[in-house]
Parts: C-alpha cells; sequence; structure tokens
C-alpha cells in the first residue's frame, strides 16, 4: 500500500472552541482514510481507527505503521477503517500558518487536539465511538490523553515510543526551543518574522541528536554528524516557526501524571530500548505499571526513536494484541 499516493481530503469545521475560550471559524481539517468502514443500523461508522502522528508529521505519517498495515495484517484494511489526520497545530489543518494567524493563532493544549479530532470525526465521518487509537511520539500524547478524557469512546489504546506526560529530557529539549525563540529579538516583531528562522535552525540542532540512537550517531564519521545535523535543521527551519513554537508549548505543558491511573481500555504499549526520547525505563514501563488492564512490548532497534516504524518485529504480539479488535 503507497500511503504517498493517496491524495488527502479536506473538511471545513464551521467552528472550533479552545480550551481557554477563544473560537476560530471556517478552520481546515486535511486528512485520508484507509480500509473498509462498517455501520451501525444508525448510520454510525463502528470500526473506525485513528492514527496520531508525531511532532513533524502529518496525515501522511501513518506511513510509520505501514509494514503492519493492509490487508490480512495486524493492522487488517478489511476489517478497520483508518483515519489519519494533519492534527490541530499541523500546516495543512487549522495551524497558525495555515490560518494566517501566526503569533496570535490562540495558545492551544494536547487537550484541544484530542478535542479537535474528536469533532472532526463525529462531524465529517460520523464517529462516534471508536474501534481504537494509535499514537506515535507526540502522537501518543493525543491518544492517552484521548483514553483519560473520553474512556468510553473506544476499545483499544496502542502507545507507540510516546509517555503518559514531558519530564525530563524531552521537558529540557521542549524549554531550550522555547527560550531560543522567544528570546530571539525579532520573536515580537512583526516585519522580521523571517528573521526567526535562525532561531527555529538552532533549537532544531538540538533535537536532531535525540532523533536515532546513540550507537547510530557514535558509527558516524563527525564530518557526516556535522553535515546531517546542518540538513535536519535548516529542514526543519522550512516550517512556520510559530507552528512550531504553539506545539512546543503544548508539549511542554502534557503531564498525565494525576490522571493516566483512570484509563480502562485495553492498552498497549510499545517502547524501544534505544529511543533516547522516551527510554522504556522511563516512559513505557512506567506507563505499563499505572495502566491496569495494559500489555508492554520492548524492542531493539539500531535506529531508536525512529526505530517505531519496524513494527515487523513484534509481528506476532502486535497481532496477539489486535486479533480481539478485528471483526
Amino acid at each position: 500500500m503507497n500511503i504517498e499516493d493517496i491524495p488527502p481530503k479536506y473538511y471545513v469545521l464551521d467552528e472550533f472552541k479552545f480550551e481557554n475560550g477563544e473560537v476560530l471559524e471556517n478552520q481546515k481539517v486535511e486528512y485520508i482514510t484507509l480500509g473498509t468502514p462498517q455501520y451501525d443500523d444508525e448510520g454510525f461508522i463502528t470500526n473506525a481507527v485513528i492514527y496520531f502522528h508525531g511532532t513533524s508529521g502529518n496525515y501522511g505519517s501513518i506511513r510509520r505503521i505501514s509494514e503492519e498495515l493492509g490487508e490480512n495484517r495486524a493492522f487488517d484494511t478489511d476489517k478497520l477503517f483508518f483515519i489519519s489526520l494533519s492534527t490541530l497545530g499541523t500546516p495543512g489543518s487549522c495551524s497558525p500558518s495555515t490560518s494566517n494567524m501566526g503569533r496570535n493563532f490562540p495558545e492551544y493544549t494536547i487537550a484541544d487536539m484530542v478535542n479537535f479530532n474528536k469533532q472532526f470525526i463525529m462531524e465529517c465521518l460520523n464517529v462516534k465511538h471508536l474501534r481504537g487509537v494509535i499514537g506515535n511520539s507526540m502522537g501518543g500524547f493525543e491518544a492517552v490523553m484521548w483514553a483519560c478524557m473520553y474512556p468510553d469512546d473506544m476499545d483499544f489504546l496502542i502507545s507507540l515510543v510516546s509517555s503518559y506526560k514531558v519530564g525530563g529530557q524531552n521537558y529540557v529539549l521542549s524549554k531550550l526551543m522555547y527560550d531560543v525563540i522567544v528570546s530571539d529579538p525579532n520573536f515580537e516583531c512583526d516585519e522580521n518574522i523571517d528573521e526567526l528562522k535562525r532561531s527555529l535552525i538552532i533549537s532544531s540542532k538540538a533535537m536532531y541528536s535525540f532523533g536515532l540512537s546513540r550507537q547510530f550517531y557514535m558509527d558516524q564519521p563527525v564530518e557526516d554528524i556535522a553535515k546531517y545535523m546542518d540538513e535536519f535543521a535548516y529542514e526543519d527551519a522550512q516550517e512556520d516557526v510559530f507552528d512550531a513554537f504553539y506545539r512546543c508549548v503544548a508539549s511542554m505543558n502534557y503531564d498525565l501524571t494525576d490522571c493516566v491511573e483512570n484509563i480502562k481500555v485495553k492498552t498497549l504499549i510499545i517502547g524501544i530500548y534505544e529511543d533516547q526520547y522516551f527510554p522504556p525505563e522511563l516512559d513505557a514501563i512506567p506507563m505499563h505499571a499505572k495502566i491496569k488492564d495494559s500489555r508492554l512490548i520492548c524492542y531493539n532497534s539500531y535506529l531508536g526513536h525512529v526505530g517505531s516504524s519496524e513494527l515487523s518485529k513484534i509481528h506476532n504480539e502486535l497481532e496477539d494484541f489486535m486479533s480481539e479488535f478485528k471483526y
């Protein structure tokens, strides 16, 4: 299945209300669907699964699970109907750049992202109960948050290289990006917004060192590391600064410590031993201990955090978990 060949669709929310009370009207949602919908007698889709993308992703990021996505695979498109959208704050959907609001865009939370997605699937696709949610990295924040906020909305939750809070070095990295951008003398100057790209480049270089495993970086010549670091940072800097900034703020404030133990849906937590963003001993394992009806799977990947695309390594365990939800 070549996900890149699937063109996105667009839906417009008449209005969306943020947690802080601000309301935006006529905001786009960018999305794709894969698989076969099933309907109940009232016309609601009953087998929908939402995939939530990571920090720099969009609707097309569902390709991360493509090894197990398709006919007769763990994520069986004959029996499940997959929805992948560019979430709130992401270009293509309601965001600082797409809305042309820039710095005036409402400061949003992970809960806002959940409510944005929830409103979209009900209005556009006629989904009121999900078969499940799958979240990769930052997308895992949305998936876990949804299970906390609306525990009766789904049958299963899969958290993929993610956590129930942003703490430790993840908080440090987010705070670094935040501080670098707001300390830029151009941050409050509408005439020099393009100059903020320099701050985004600097903060992105810090992020680069955590995406892959420590061994991967050690195996690269230092001149290659310097080159790839520059390429990564300049590619990141093509993004709108305020898209990156407001997403950073939402992530910094993510902490479900007080409610994660209330999650009652069947949960699969997947970690990667070499993941520098979410080391299993600090994130996946503690989350597994807090969620009663959860299973934990950890595996090795030379790619570190990016190794979430290698789900074929845990095919049997994934198939065993998903078998209950494919009917």
